[in-house]
């Protein structure tokens, strides 16, 4: 069975705790503290795999946990680093944070490879605790937490063009023809189980990759059917061709057929609706002679409003060259940048809003900021990248530190410093 979807629980690892020792050597009746450093915990990385074209993976096994780093040893030993957790997954899959259903990464384009859930930083052993008043420091810092949580992996296919239309309307077959794809083809509705991607060759006209999405029915924006299921997949889509059977051969209207699935995608999502349509006026060599011609009412209905009808037949081919013609040369005026979901959801924005303690504190002419609240900040942030140093300044002003700062008396050009972390203020 096709699977685009699964649900998952991810944690990343905690970070190695630090060692509290003293060096014990002949002759060294006092030694230092040499306690090690804790190791890094592993990161959950989500990568692409172009070998992959569905979650199956993840149907049976739905838990995934990096390593834990490991803790500091005597003799300044640092903790072995954990190893990263690599969870492969198709092209256009998007990440979402399952309670919110807020989009956390999208897997596709120039987005091959990212961090989802950073490991804890590992904690700092007694040897960095050492001052001239205290130079027996029985303390050592503990890692930093795990991060965990739960979620939704949904498979969104990556094709230019969609193929829309109510089941049994031909579009398999269209599919088949115009493509090198070949979708399984019988005659009952939800024929098409799963959504097919197939490329369109041209040869002097620029080609495309176009998405055969199994039958629509009326409700499928409320989920009735496999409705939900159908739907995400034209959601990257610049264009529709919405396939129509011009000849009623099963007792429907072809007018109100193309109204009833673009009501549904209205629906669903009003973006989509709005992306340019053609009509595939199909099974016209079903049409009888001396009947009205379907496909002039098509034509009088919908080209009007901007949407051309071309009658076409499956069987035959007859129609194909001009539709697709027509297709390539719309496709070439439209934004070419692929269609991707903006990140909602920033897994790090937690910290902000956990409630934990923090001081602030001035001695002699350095402002120090420490506690709970600091120390996972600085265990999850990484401050040498630019995404990271925005959040850093972010949490710095909406959990009121900088606040705590200025009522202190902090001035531009003044030091802080955050355990090892140690910078000058200014607005």
């Amino acid at each position: 069975m096709f699977a685009d979807r699964a649900k998952i629980f991810i944690r990343s690892g905690k970070g190695g705790d630090g060692h509290v020792s003293f060096r014990r050597e002949l002759y060294v009746p006092n030694g230092g503290p040499d306690g090690g450093d804790g190791g890094r915990g592993g990161d959950v990385i989500f990568e692409v795999d172009k070998g992959l074209n569905t979650l199956q993976d993840y149907r049976h096994k739905r838990k995934f946990a990096a390593k834990d780093g490991e803790p500091g040893g005597k003799r300044r030993c640092h903790g072995a680093d954990a190893d990263d957790i690599v969870l492969k997954v198709p092209e256009g899959t998007v990440i979402k944070e399952a309670e919110s259903d807020k989009v956390i990464a999208d897997m596709s384009g120039e987005n091959s490879r990212q961090v989802i859930l950073k490991g804890g930083r590992g904690g700092l052993g007694n040897q960095h605790f050492a001052t001239a008043t205290m130079q027996i420091p029985k303390y050592a810092q503990p890692g930093q937490p795990s991060q965990e949580l739960w979620v939704k992996l949904e498979l969104k296919v990556i094709a230019d063009v969609g193929l829309i239309g109510f089941p049994n309307v031909g579009k398999s077959t269209f599919l088949s023809r115009v493509t090198n794809a070949q979708p399984k083809i019988a005659n009952y509705h939800f024929t098409t189980l799963n959504p097919n991607l197939g490329v369109v060759d041209l040869g002097d006209a620029k080609g495309f990759v176009i998405a055969d999405i199994p039958g629509l029915i009326e409700g499928a924006s409320e989920g009735v059917g496999l409705g939900h299921e159908f739907l995400r997949h034209i959601e990257r889509t610049k264009m529709m061709i919405h396939v129509v059977d011009a000849a009623g051969s099963e007792g429907r209207d072809p007018v109100e057929d193309v109204y009833k699935i673009n009501q549904e995608l209205e629906a669903y999502n009003p973006k989509i609706a709005s992306r340019p349509q053609v009509i595939a006026a199909n099974k016209t060599d079903l049409i009888y002679e001396g009947d009205e011609n379907p496909v002039d009412r098509l034509k009088k209905e919908f080209e009007p409003k901007g949407i051309k009808v071309f009658p076409i037949s499956g069987v035959s081919g007859r129609g194909m060259k001009e539709l697709l013609y027509y297709v390539s040369e719309q496709l070439s005026n439209l934004n070419q940048e692929p269609v991707t979901f903006e990140q909602e959801y920033f897994p790090e924005d937690e910290l902000i809003y956990i409630d934990l303690p923090f001081t602030v504190e001035k001695e002699k002419d350095v402002y120090v900021v420490e506690g709970p609240k600091i120390e996972k900040m600085l265990g999850y942030t990484n401050l040498d990248s630019e995404k990271g140093f925005a959040f850093f300044q972010k949490f710095l002003k909406d959990t009121g530190i900088l606040d705590e700062l200025e009522a202190a008396g902090i001035q531009e050009g003044d030091t802080v410093r955050m355990y090892g972390l140690q910078f000058d203020y200014y607005k």
